[in-house]
């Protein structure tokens, strides 16, 4: 069925919904990242006694190079990760937002809702039970339950799906890293890519959340810059006959 415009039939027969989380369940303009940039920059800097110059040049390379900062300072320097997670992810979540209209369209979705994050679970927790989505959630997987190796490895997919069973011909995947969605894709999963209007120049190339007009990749599905809206977008495409969902799901889609 197509809403808006949007062909949501690749959702028919979808049960398990992932979910990747910093600026993917909530906006990147709440530029929580910022902070847990910051943060990372100060540990490198510390633990490699250099001047933060040369500690967030090296950062950004291990980000582009190894999927995250964490697994460059693991492979290159044989850093422990438990300090360095507890450290960045310590974060002010106040410029998270609590958004009833998101909970109860993840709520809505068939099956199962999942959690997929290259930060800790514990910061997974933390912003899902700050922003009231928690109790929608079936589980949270973090960068320790793939023993540190992060999207976009392969061995970080087989391990999220060893340990959640999931089946990748009956999931979804949502992320705001058109990379991450390369192995997602191939595996089987229908991938959305969220993007959103923020500058991310300052990233690594090869390592930038999505922006407006990055959908043009052959393993991204669907490009949205409302989660939300999409999402209920979805549920009227998947239950069009279900006039209890559409009343409560009802309101304009933004879903390109």
């Amino acid at each position: 069925m197509s809403i808006n415009g949007l062909d949501f039939s690749g959702m028919t027969g979808r049960d398990i919904w992932v979910f990747d989380l910093d600026n993917t369940l909530y906006p990147a303009e709440c530029d929580l990242f910022a902070q847990i940039d910051t943060k990372m920059t100060d540990f490198v800097a510390r633990f490699l006694r250099m001047d933060r110059a040369e500690a967030r040049a090296l950062q950004k390379q291990y980000y582009a190079e190894h999927g995250t900062t964490l697994k460059g300072m693991m492979t290159m320097h044989g850093m422990a990760p438990e300090e360095f997670l507890d450290h960045v992810h310590e974060i002010d979540l106040s410029p998270l937002p609590v958004k009833a209209d998101l909970c109860d369209a993840i709520g809505a979705l068939p099956g199962r809702k999942l959690v997929y994050t290259n930060g800790s679970r514990r910061h997974a927790e933390r912003v899902t039970e700050y922003m009231e989505l928690h109790t929608v959630f079936d589980g949270l997987f973090g960068i320790e339950d793939s023993t540190y190796h992060p999207k976009p490895a392969q061995a970080a997919y087989d391990a999220f799906c060893q340990h959640h069973d999931v089946d990748p011909a009956r999931a979804v995947f949502f992320e705001d890293l058109e990379r991450n969605l390369k192995p997602a894709h191939a595996m089987g999963f229908t991938t959305v890519l969220v993007g959103s209007a923020k500058d991310w120049s300052h990233e690594p190339v090869e390592a930038r959340p999505a922006g407006p007009g990055d959908a043009d990749h052959p393993h991204v599905d669907y490009l949205t810059n409302d989660l939300t809206g999409f999402l209920q977008g979805v549920l009227r495409g998947l239950r069009p006959e279900d006039e209890t969902a559409g009343d409560l799901l009802a309101g304009p889609s933004k879903n390109s």
